[in-house]
């Protein structure tokens, strides 16, 4: 079964209607869907999901509980050797993933960083996004790095300032450039 990896960023807790409306189309396709345990979109998602009696869904957490379950669905636990609580711990559960996801469905605030990095790592893996961007309103489609880098300039110049101090954006999406071309260090 196919399966798509749903997230968002944690600042938005109410769900635009073309997202759910994507959701349902999961749904109806019977994709499995792979949902992280955080608060904002990830918990909203869940609530659509177990609203609408969704079965093939998997909770992703890091450490030993998932902080958000509301469909008491299966767990997937990620492992992490990064002080708990972190941001680097709760990473642990996306890279996880994007690793075992066939595609991304990411909403998109312009300026969440793990959201970005989300699609980052699904790009990474050469496995396309489809991200909602509230302040657009509408969908992009992200397959390869001249898309990423359309995404990226969505951000503000404060929005993109601050993802160059928490994930060193450049840096990423240069190492992506390279890892395309064949190059590695």
């Amino acid at each position: 079964m196919q399966s798509v990896f749903v997230a968002g960023s944690i600042t938005i807790k109410n769900l635009p209607t073309a997202f759910v409306e994507k959701l349902d189309s999961l749904l109806a396709a019977n994709l499995g869907v792979l949902v992280g345990d955080a608060s904002g979109t990830d918990k909203a998602v869940q609530e659509v999901l177990r609203d609408r009696g969704a079965e093939s869904v998997t909770v992703y957490c890091s450490g030993s509980h998932p902080r958000n379950n509301l469909g008491d669905w299966p767990v997937r636990h990620a492992s992490s050797d990064a002080e708990p609580g972190t941001k680097a711990f709760f990473a642990a559960k996306d890279i996880l993933m994007a690793e075992n996801a066939d595609v991304g469905l990411m909403l998109w605030d312009a300026k969440s960083t793990g959201t970005l990095s989300n699609v980052i790592e699904l790009t990474r893996r050469r496995k396309k996004s489809v991200v909602f961007v509230n302040k657009r309103g509408g969908f992009t489609i992200i397959r390869d790095i001249p898309s990423l880098r359309n995404l990226v300039e969505l951000m503000s110049v404060g929005a993109r300032e601050l993802a160059e101090k928490k994930i060193r954006l450049s840096i990423k999406l240069n190492e992506l450039d390279n890892e395309q071309l064949g190059f590695s260090f």
